[in-house]
């Protein structure tokens, strides 16, 4: 899959292709229906699939300060929709004079001068162009007028829930990860780099990954979770784990009550396994929340319930690696 920055990336070249546009945070179900659709209009054309994205996220430059929480990073966007079969990874840097298009602008300049589209596949509720005045309905108007054809799909929906980002990241910020999982289609990923923390879980007898995820990563309501543990990239030895693998975790998200903690934190006492971690960049995808956070009367019923909460984590988790 090419990986282009910016239209100055567009080869000189450049043919058509098939395009689908969006800012597909966390690449979910309708994404996946979206991209699927893209992907097999292209091989039937025999031209290339490309997906549109942006940074940042159009709501920040919009309106300054109300970037939403982020489901998916950019590089994670980039690996699934591969894994999706896109032949074209194109971000476009969404800056105030990308903002200040027309609609006509935006299709003529964008879509038919530098990407020479045959079809466009978008949600049928896609919006573009200056105070998102475009709509699917005038771009087949300016499909007609160009020679590019607009499919415009209807929206992924199950048991009277349409799914979209922000219906994930409410799922998220609720702590209900099942509900997440069956919109995303796997479980919802926090990503970061293991930093250094007070080292109290290795005084307990949990050592645990102290999770630094990126600004704007939408991580799940305080509590304790069930999640498969990766360190990121493959093949590396770092003590009893293996970069490239997954490994059973129990998660806590939160403050740490019970020694009267500030700072909120996402700590992964990974089962079974002994590695030194700090300085990698790790993912934990979130299974299921085990309990919400507690403050314990005493260290000992801390350790006591942290003992349990393993216990749980490998049980659930053993089951969700039956059914897979």
């Amino acid at each position: 899959m090419l990986r282009w920055r910016g239209l100055d990336e567009v080869p000189a070249d450049w043919g058509r292709c098939v395009l689908t546009i969006g800012v597909f945070d966390g690449v979910h179900r309708g994404h996946a229906q979206l991209i699927s659709r893209a992907v097999a209009a292209a091989r039937t054309r025999g031209i290339p699939s490309v997906l549109m994205t942006f940074d940042p996220h159009p709501m920040e430059v919009v309106r300054p300060g109300s970037h939403p929480a982020q489901l998916t990073t950019l590089a994670r966007r980039a690996e699934l929709a591969e894994e999706l079969g896109i032949d074209v990874f194109c971000v476009m840097p969404f800056t105030a004079e990308f903002m200040k298009l027309t609609p006509e602008r935006y299709a003529h300049e964008i879509l038919v001068e530098r990407l020479h589209v045959a079809d466009v596949v978008v949600g049928e509720n896609f919006t573009f162009g200056k105070k998102a005045a475009g709509n699917v309905d005038l771009l087949r108007q300016i499909g007609e007028r160009f020679g590019f054809a607009v499919d415009g799909v209807t929206l992924l929906a199950e048991h009277a829930v349409t799914f979209s980002s922000t219906y994930i990241r409410s799922c998220v910020d609720a702590g209900d990860m099942a509900a997440a999982t069956e919109a995303l289609g796997r479980p919802h990923r926090v990503e970061g780099v293991v930093v250094h923390g007070d080292g109290r879980g290795r005084q307990l007898g949990y050592p645990t990954a102290n999770v630094a995820p990126p600004m704007y990563a939408a991580i799940p309501a305080d509590g304790v979770y069930a999640a498969w543990f990766t360190v990121l990239g493959h093949g590396v030895d770092l003590g009893t784990v293996t970069s490239g693998e997954r490994y059973m975790a129990a998660v806590s998200v939160g403050t740490n009550p019970t020694f009267s903690g500030r700072t909120r934190t996402v700590e992964a006492f990974v089962l079974d396994r002994e590695a030194d971690l700090y300085g990698q960049h790790v993912a934990v995808d979130l299974v299921e929340r085990l309990r919400g956070m507690e403050k314990f009367d005493s260290v000992d019923d801390l350790i006591v319930a942290m003992g349990k909460d393993a216990e749980r984590a490998r049980a659930i988790l053993a089951a969700s690696e039956d059914v897979r």
